[in-house]
């Protein structure tokens, strides 16, 4: 079968110098270990603006409202009754809060450093664009755009403006996902082999991107970080029963330089719900379940050939123990820190996200031309 290539672009190597201190350059390779700090040295609370308060974007205002490290200037929404029972509900005006339907207004407001865009993915560019245009840091929601060029225009107008472009690639914070990162990189599963994932629920259904685009980006990003890799090669094949035209049921098939194969099934009308994602090696399985009482689970055994038979040996369970910190109190904490000390993410900086990005749109290329494999070559 041809294959079809798609250029992958990475970071510059190097960003534009900070007057005080160069923010961290986001092309180098994380540490083994990412500690989630909860708290940070005393600094002036960052003022940031909230765009986008519904389903997801309440979390992040309950989140800013009582973070320490913020102070919330401005809450922005299209829709006027939300924001009446909002302001209500949390008393935001007498805060001395903006509460607005204008998200320029917010914008412009004085001593603003950073705003927090929770909104349809379909508004980020201008939105984030004007942001940092007005020399704010910004924190963004999954996907970063919906376009490779827009995204990677994104991340070189943070660098050339330096600011900080943070996105809430919230599974890269879990605890489960950063223990089961070190676990694999300390060998504990032998040679990888390959790896599988399950994202299946019955609703919500979304009106605005397909499954691929509002699911596989999780697993993605959690291969990514426990591989210390990205795909060479990408394939994807859907169904769309819900709406013509959105894929509500995709396949996904990423290829790995080192041979690894993950494949991932991603599903929004299917009850029975599941959030599985795991990687085979020659010595054991590591599991991530997140509806499970033990998250983590690394599963040991092998096979051993005795003549012409294989026979299992070393077989035992073990939950790995994490620590009970939110995933989302962990992503804020770790935006307002980037901001105060004007560094760079090392855990989901914007050229992750473009990176992602580009994987997405891969794989859409693939969707629409029947499954064909997409080729990535980074430069």
């Amino acid at each position: 079968m041809e294959n079809t290539t798609l250029t992958l672009q990475t970071q510059p190597s190097q960003a534009p110098k900070a007057p005080t201190k160069t923010p961290t350059n986001a092309s180098t390779k994380p540490a083994s270990t990412i500690a989630l700090t909860l708290q940070s040295p005393s600094a002036a609370p960052v003022r940031v603006a909230l765009f986008g308060v519904g389903r997801w974007g309440s979390h992040w205002l309950r989140k800013f409202l009582d973070h320490p490290q913020a102070e919330l200037a401005a809450v922005v929404d299209p829709c006027e009754s939300r924001l009446i029972t909002l302001n209500r509900q949390y008393e935001l005006e007498q805060q001395s809060i903006t509460v607005t339907t204008d998200w320029q207004t917010a914008l412009h407001l004085p001593n603003l450093d950073a705003v927090a865009i929770v909104t349809p993915a379909a508004t980020h560019y201008p939105l984030i664009r004007a942001a940092l245009e007005q020399g704010h840091h910004v924190l963004a929601e999954k996907p970063l755009t919906l376009d490779v060029a827009e995204s990677l225009a994104l991340c070189q107008l943070a660098a050339q403006q330096q600011r900080q472009l943070v996105i809430d690639h919230t599974y890269l914070f879990h605890a489960a996902v950063q223990r089961g990162r070190t676990v694999i990189q300390q060998g504990a599963l032998g040679e990888l082999r390959y790896g599988y994932a399950a994202r299946t629920h019955l609703g919500p259904v979304r009106p605005d991107v397909d499954a691929l685009w509002d699911l596989a980006i999780h697993d993605i990003a959690i291969f990514n970080s426990w591989l210390n890799a990205t795909p060479i090669e990408v394939q994807a094949q859907a169904s769309s029963w819900l709406q013509p035209g959105l894929a509500d049921l995709v396949w996904v098939k990423l290829t790995y330089a080192s041979g690894f194969q993950a494949f991932i099934h991603l599903c929004w009308s299917n009850p029975d719900k599941q959030r599985r994602l795991s990687v085979v090696g020659s010595q054991g399985t590591l599991v991530f379940d997140e509806m499970a009482a033990s998250p983590l689970m690394l599963l040991q055994g092998s096979l051993e050939q005795q003549a012409d038979c294989f026979i299992p040996t070393g077989h035992y369970h073990q939950a790995i123990e994490i620590e009970p910190i939110e995933p989302l109190q962990a992503v804020c904490t770790h935006f307002l820190t980037c901001v105060q000390e004007n560094r760079a993410s090392e855990i989901s900086s914007g050229w992750l996200g473009a990176q992602l990005v580009q994987i997405l749109a891969a794989l859409t290329q693939s969707l629409q031309q029947g499954g064909k494999p997409i080729a990535l070559n980074p430069v």
